[in-house]
């Protein structure tokens, strides 16, 4: 009988289903738009999908379960990485109001994960940006990094939420992570839990009269700390700024505008646009709010890891030829997403506009070249083969362990002896030596030692012509024009896109 009767409840629902599908539009109002008369047809089936299921499923369903299902299904379907349901009472829900508190159990990394998984293009974790200071970034993880696995748990079949689940936790537990760089180096990195604060700028006079200011990320204390480090530029009477926007994830659109107002005293600094019109936005400089001299040299450094916000600084001071950008292509990420508060008690972020900078380019998935780029060296395959292998030992932690000082000399004496078991040049396992020493120990503002991109930033303010090489300089919307496609006959090139 029960059997009979479920049966019956299929056949008037298809019939049901059939009627919608084939005869509601010419019920509908004739002054509804093709549109209209979609949206309806679809809510109403989608009201009978949800109806019968939580009726005829073989097993109770929770409301809630269908509904959160449906949203999350939905939102997918978009194929946006930024746009997501949250669960408020899930770990991205609780990791949003961490960081909306400002600090939370965690490793300190800025992830991306693509939404499809295929055998061919496993869904593996990208990491964007280490958060400076944090164990992710002691430990040495790079943009650009893929996270093959936490804990033996493969990333390419579970979702962004419990990538998050597993990678957060209570401050002072472990995480094992399988990282893979370049195309064949893989190692375990054991990350030691941190109360991860949100972290904003710093900054220190480096010798020569430069100023060195690190945004690390856009908050709303960004702007006040950046007045701080102008302000002590100033007294200590700096000849030139480097601002360093590498591995910057981003942040709070109107934290970077108000930055940005510092340099450039009129004119757009971001617009954003949309298809809905209160989204089509333009933040303006204001004069009044200009504390920079334009007279002072300015190079910014950016990276792969430079996203969002940071880009948007970066391409405003690029299109304006106030800074010369010093560095590789930034992230590209030139989407504005805004968090929707639902009415149980759950949210959605979505995408609701793309931003453009001032010289009317959006660089989504494109990013901001660099007006020089400089590179770290490449390693080659039997490099990363041999320090792959060197990562999978523990030599590197022996050696630092328990001693409350390293010099340069000691590391690099290590280094060398490292060399004649693993054919890696020594200025690379130098610096992964002082790299597990900072694991535990306060790391410097910066290494210029090592650090190749911020040593050519510095040689320039130095050696040449800042306001000079401004001038020969592209703006963003030149650069991407110059690097469509140029059609002759049947065959079409490219032009490069760097300087």
């Amino acid at each position: 009988m029960n059997a009979k009767k479920t049966w019956c409840g299929a056949a008037i629902f298809a019939a049901v289903l059939l009627f919608f599908t084939l005869v509601s539009p010419a019920l509908f109002a004739l002054e509804k738009t093709d549109k209209d008369r979609k949206e309806e047809r679809f809510f109403q089936l989608f009201q009978y999908v949800f109806s019968f299921v939580e009726n005829n499923y073989v097993d109770e369903v929770d409301p809630k379960v269908l509904y959160e299902g449906a949203m999350k299904g939905m939102l997918d379907s978009l194929k946006d990485p930024y746009t997501t349901y949250i669960d408020t009472e899930s770990i991205l829900g609780l990791s949003l109001k961490d960081t909306t508190n400002g600090s939370f159990g965690g490793v300190g990394l800025s992830i991306t994960k693509p939404l499809d998984s295929t055998p061919e293009k496993p869904a593996w974790v990208e990491v964007a940006s280490p958060i400076e200071d944090t164990p992710g970034w002691k430990a040495g993880i790079q943009p650009g990094d893929l996270i093959l696995s936490i804990d033996g748990v493969s990333t390419a079949e579970i979702t962004m939420e419990e990538v998050l689940d597993r990678l957060r936790g209570a401050v002072g537990t472990d995480v094992v992570v399988q990282i893979r760089r370049g195309k064949k180096m893989e190692f375990p990195v054991t990350l030691k839990r941190a109360l991860i604060e949100v972290p904003t700028v710093k900054f220190a006079m480096m010798p020569n009269g430069i100023g060195y200011l690190r945004i690390i990320e856009f908050t709303p204390l960004t702007a006040e700390r950046v007045q701080e480090a102008l302000d002590s530029f100033k007294a200590a009477g700096y000849k030139s700024l480097l601002i360093d926007l590498r591995n910057n994830p981003g942040g709070l659109i109107t934290s970077v505008v108000d930055v940005a107002d510092k340099f450039i005293d009129k004119g757009v600094i971001v617009s954003t646009r949309s298809r809905i019109s209160y989204e089509n936005r333009e933040f303006n400089a204001s004069p009044a709010k200009t504390t920079f001299k334009p007279q002072v040299p300015v190079v910014v450094l950016i990276n792969k890891g430079s996203a969002s916000a940071s880009e948007i600084l970066a391409g405003a001071l690029k299109d304006y030829r106030l800074a010369y950008l010093v560095g590789e292509t930034s992230y590209g990420k030139g989407s504005v997403q805004q968090i929707i508060d639902l009415l149980s008690g759950d949210a959605m972020k979505i995408t609701m506009a793309r931003y453009y900078t001032p010289s009317d380019a959006n660089i989504d998935k494109l990013g901001i070249p660099p007006d020089r780029e400089v590179l770290f060296p490449a390693l080659t395959e039997a490099e990363e083969k041999a320090l792959g292998e060197l990562l999978q030992t523990t030599k590197l932690a022996d050696f630092v362990a328990g001693k409350p000082d390293l010099t340069g000399a000691q590391a690099e004496t290590f280094a060398r002896e490292l060399a004649k078991s693993y054919a890696v040049d020594v200025r690379v396992l130098k610096r992964l030596v002082m790299q597990e020493f900072y694991r535990t120990h306060l790391s410097p503002l910066y290494d210029i030692e090592y650090d190749i991109q911020l040593k050519a930033a510095v040689d320039i303010l130095l050696k040449e012509d800042i306001p000079a090489l401004l001038k020969t300089t592209k703006t963003v919307k030149e650069l991407q024009d110059s690097a469509k496609p140029v059609v002759a006959s049947d065959t079409a090139s490219a032009k490069p896109a760097g300087q």
